[in-house]
């Protein structure tokens, strides 16, 4: 397993096996690897010769400093997690490297990042942007890997590389769950006992406001729904409920046959968020 930290290394690296006529992925994490991001690096292996892992904690999608400085690193374990689902190198770049002195250079989305996460959390896509286009200019792939449960983060990169004619090919992946339904998230290690025993509930409501929708009945009524199951559980806490258009985010009034339904949701200090598809996403 090679360990790159400088972009220079990572391009030269992605050169040296474009010239032998192999294919080249990157799977982009924050480290604290588990079983979701290894069906992540599995799809990126089953779609091209080479995989890179990108582990990198970014600071500038944080919005709490401790959160930031509580943040999980391990990078000989997410080594060998990455290894043994199939990567063939890790991109682990040092902050120096990533935001030298002088950094003076920010990527901004404004509808697609406006809603939803970036309603509570703000500037954090300016710093998801940033950091996917340095990570895809660095390793410069021919694919890049991202997981479903961070729905919007999702349509931020797709959004991005549309726009900026980056050539890199998103490929999504669906969300992996434990057996009781809960997203599979670095998070959850955060849970007490008696907070991972009633987080499943998230799932559950996002089925109730899926169910709804597949009886062609309005969104509103598909939030409401989510909302009486959420409210059977006294240890959680909804921030918001969402009803959108796949494609742009936009929330949604009447019936549809294409949405998806994402929430955030508190367990005590521990946010986890979430979100089920209905019907076929339209593609930009």
């Amino acid at each position: 397993m090679e360990v790159m930290r400088t972009p220079q290394e990572a391009r030269e690296f992605t050169r040296h096996h474009r010239r032998a006529g192999r294919s080249v992925s990157l799977v982009p994490t924050m480290g604290s690897l588990h079983r979701g991001h290894a069906a992540l690096i599995a799809t990126a292996a089953a779609r091209t010769d080479v995989v890179i892992v990108s582990v990198y904690v970014n600071p500038r999608q944080f919005n709490v400093a401790s959160d930031f400085e509580a943040y999980p690193r391990d990078l000989e374990a997410d080594s060998s997690l990455a290894a043994a689902a199939g990567a063939h190198a890790v991109y682990a770049p040092l902050d120096a490297v990533m935001y030298p002195d002088g950094f003076d250079t920010t990527v901004s989305l404004r509808r697609i990042a406006a809603p939803l996460e970036g309603a509570g959390r703000p500037g954090h896509f300016d710093g998801v942007a940033t950091v996917v286009t340095k990570l895809l200019n660095a390793c410069e792939a021919d694919v890049a890997v991202f997981g479903e449960k961070d729905f919007q983060q999702l349509a931020v990169v797709r959004r991005l590389v549309a726009d900026i004619d980056h050539g890199t090919a998103i490929v999504s992946v669906p969300t992996v769950r434990e057996e009781d339904g809960l997203a599979l998230s670095s998070r959850n290690m955060r849970l007490t006992p008696a907070h991972r025993a009633a987080a499943p509930v998230i799932h559950a409501g996002l089925q109730a406001a899926v169910t709804v929708l597949r009886a062609k009945r309005p969104a509103e009524a598909a939030r409401q729904a989510f909302h009486g199951v959420i409210r059977a559980e006294p240890e959680a806490r909804v921030e918001y409920v969402s009803v959108a258009d796949p494609l742009t985010l936009e929330e949604i009034d009447g019936p549809s046959d294409s949405a998806v339904v994402s929430c955030a949701v508190w367990f005590g200090e521990v946010r986890l968020i979430d979100n089920l598809i209905h019907g076929e996403p339209r593609r930009s």
